[in-house]
């Protein structure tokens, strides 16, 4: 069954734990990448690489101001990832566990 498929095929990239912390993070609030960066300190074009197969899936959006691309959460039809994230702490709670309550770095 086709929508079966493509329900497993969204909840895999739900297995990776800094993709589930990228969708946990934009619950809040959008992101760019430079601050997706520090805060799960990993390189750019990891971060870039997981918010790609997130996009391709439909799980998130970007929208470009100037010369950074900001990204959030697009799951308003996806009841089934909307519940999984209703699990997973807010940003709030993610940055403090990281010590980033406070972003050292703006995206300029």
């Amino acid at each position: 069954m086709e929508q079966i498929r493509e329900m497993a095929d969204k909840l895999k990239l739900l297995s990776d734990n800094t993709r589930l912390t990228i969708l946990s993070l934009l619950k809040d609030r959008e992101f760019c990448v430079c601050e997706l960066v520090e805060i799960l300190e990993v390189s750019q074009p990891a971060v870039s690489q997981h918010l790609r197969k997130l996009k391709s899936q439909g799980l998130v959006k970007e929208s470009k101001r100037g010369q950074w691309v900001y990204y959030s959460l697009k799951v308003e039809d996806k009841p089934y990832i909307q519940a999984v994230l209703e699990l997973t702490p807010d940003s709030q709670t993610i940055l403090s566990a990281l010590n980033k309550q406070h972003l050292t770095s703006v995206c300029k």
